[in-house]
C-alpha cells in the first residue's frame, strides 16, 4: 500500500494524491495545487508525506509558487 498526501503547515491534510496498491517501479504524479474538493490552494509552504506499507514514511517540504 502506498499513500502520498499533502499537508498545510498546520498539519491539516489538504490532498490525497495516491492511496492504494502500487507495484514496484518508478512513478510520477502532477499536483494541480488543489485540495481534495477541487478548490485552488494559495501559494505557500506545504508538506508532502510518502508512506509505504504503513511502515516506512518520508515527509518533505515543498514550496508552491503561483
Amino acid at each position: 500500500r502506498v499513500a502520498l498526501q499533502v499537508f498545510n503547515m498546520n498539519g491539516q491534510k489538504v490532498a490525497s494524491l495516491v492511496d492504494g496498491h502500487q507495484t514496484a517501479g518508478e512513478y510520477s504524479i502532477t499536483w494541480r495545487a488543489q485540495d481534495d474538493r477541487g478548490r485552488s490552494l494559495p501559494s505557500g509552504v506545504y508538506l508532502y508525506r510518502l508512506q509505504v506499507n504503513d511502515e516506512k514514511a518520508a515527509t518533505r517540504k515543498m514550496l508552491l509558487i503561483k
